[in-house]
């Protein structure tokens, strides 16, 4: 299992996006952040140094995503969080013998194979190493690259970004840091999806076709 490979947890899509109540219903809420997953995969299947996709859920919809795109599919720490489902698919791989772990959510619909790899190319091939994209806060950190893939300890969370930097520091790991404008983006607020459909230049995106059938924004 050598190479790096892009773990993705995926929480039950029916209870997702609970922030977004203000402007979306519970059936829209679920099918943006089943258009959101597509998108992050879409941009993963086109990295072309990535060895792998691997979702960590139990939600039906994304075990047939994952089932349709060749994705791998782990069901261990899928309830257990954000933190807990990477946590276990670090696990996994090291004992795989895998050599290196990128993860992001599936909530950054902008990201591109591009800045895929991007990141992949701004991480250092010396081990351990440690490379992060934050939100475009600078509170959420939206990709995370390790290698080996258990190389720091995460702790995920709107306020992750800075903490992992002193989590990898701890460990006498100089983090790399990259910026980009679709990795950054994620949708969590409503302020997120009006920050999203005005992002220029306009890309059509399954998740930006999505909200504009909605009406939002228009």
């Amino acid at each position: 299992m050598i190479g790096i490979f892009a773990v993705i947890p995926v929480k039950e899509m029916q209870d997702s996006k609970q922030r977004l109540s203000s402007l979306l219903t519970p059936v829209q809420r679920q099918g943006l952040a089943e258009v959101m997953l597509q998108d992050v995969v879409d941009a993963a299947r086109g990295a072309r140094d990535l060895a792998g996709i691997i979702f960590v859920t139990r939600d039906l919809f994304a075990m047939d995503l994952a089932e349709r795109v060749g994705a791998h599919v782990i069901t261990n720490g899928a309830l257990d969080g954000h933190t807990g489902a990477v946590t276990a698919a670090a696990q996994r791989l090291v004992l795989e013998g895998a050599h290196a772990m990128l993860t992001m959510p599936g909530d950054i619909p902008r990201v591109t194979s591009e800045e895929i790899q991007a990141v992949i190319a701004a991480h250092s091939p010396m081990a351990p190493a440690f490379t992060i994209v934050p939100a475009h806060d600078e509170k959420g950190s939206n990709c995370i690259i390790m290698t080996p893939p258990d190389a720091v300890p995460l702790r995920f969370g709107e306020d992750s970004y800075f903490p992992h930097l002193d989590a990898a520091r701890r460990l006498e790991i100089e983090p790399g840091i990259v910026r980009l404008p679709g990795i950054g983006m994620d949708i969590d607020h409503p302020e997120d999806i009006f920050q999203f459909m005005g992002m220029q230049p306009r890309v059509r995106t399954r998740t930006l076709d999505f909200l504009e059938a909605t009406g939002i924004g228009g």
